[in-house]
């Protein structure tokens, strides 16, 4: 697979991803909604700044795995591919939820950046979840003869898909008229993202072993 036909294919799934309810989303719209957008902002730099642990030990050591052992890639594929099934179910069956009584702008809670930093970079680092996704996705691309610059520039990009994406929730969720909305119609976000989400399970499973 090409740099450029593997940059489009780690966008698509990985904005998906990024975009499906989770913790990191939570925590994002926690601290945009109770303290400031500013708080979001910089809970999103820690986000993204966790992400890089579990790029690194995927990528460099599932290259490892694929050059060496096909059973156990497939055991892999086959993990990665169960848990996106799960998550598009969860999503598929998603329920309406009550909007959140609104936070008056002048009772929002003081926080520093250091510590919105350090909230998002802890929850997603210890992501029990991030591991199994994260090897299913660098499945697809990833072959024995990748040259070392390109996975660089993979996790690069992932990093910088992750940070935009949660920049513009924590943009979205600082405005309330915005936020009621959300809350009203998030049930039909999640169904259509978990559906996408199981297609992408499918995909995985289905994905030639090199």
């Amino acid at each position: 697979m090409d740099l450029m036909h593997g940059l489009i294919l780690i966008s698509s799934i990985h904005l998906l991803a990024a975009a499906s309810p989770g913790p990191d989303f939570v925590l994002v719209s926690q601290q945009s909604l109770h303290h400031s957008r500013a708080a979001g902002l910089w809970c999103s730099l820690g986000i993204t700044l966790g992400l890089s642990i579990h790029l690194l030990y995927s990528m460099f050591g599932l290259a490892t795995i694929i050059a060496n052992s096909a059973t156990a890639l497939w055991a892999i594929k086959l993990l990665g591919g169960g848990y996106l099934l799960y998550l598009g179910y969860q999503g598929l069956t998603a329920k309406p939820s009550h909007a959140p009584t609104q936070t008056n702008p002048q009772a929002k809670q003081a926080t520093t950046p250091l510590k919105s930093i350090s909230l998002g970079f802890v929850c997603n680092a210890l992501n029990p979840k991030a591991p199994i996704y994260f090897v299913s996705l660098f499945t697809i691309i990833l072959s024995p003869d990748m040259p070392l610059h390109h996975l660089a520039i993979y996790g690069i990009w992932i990093m910088c898909i992750q940070f935009a994406w949660f920049s513009f929730v924590s943009v979205m969720l600082s405005q309330p008229k915005v936020s009621q909305q959300f809350h009203r119609m998030g049930h039909w976000l999640d169904r259509v993202m978990g559906g996408a989400m199981a297609l992408l399970g499918i995909k995985v499973l289905f994905t030639k072993v090199n």
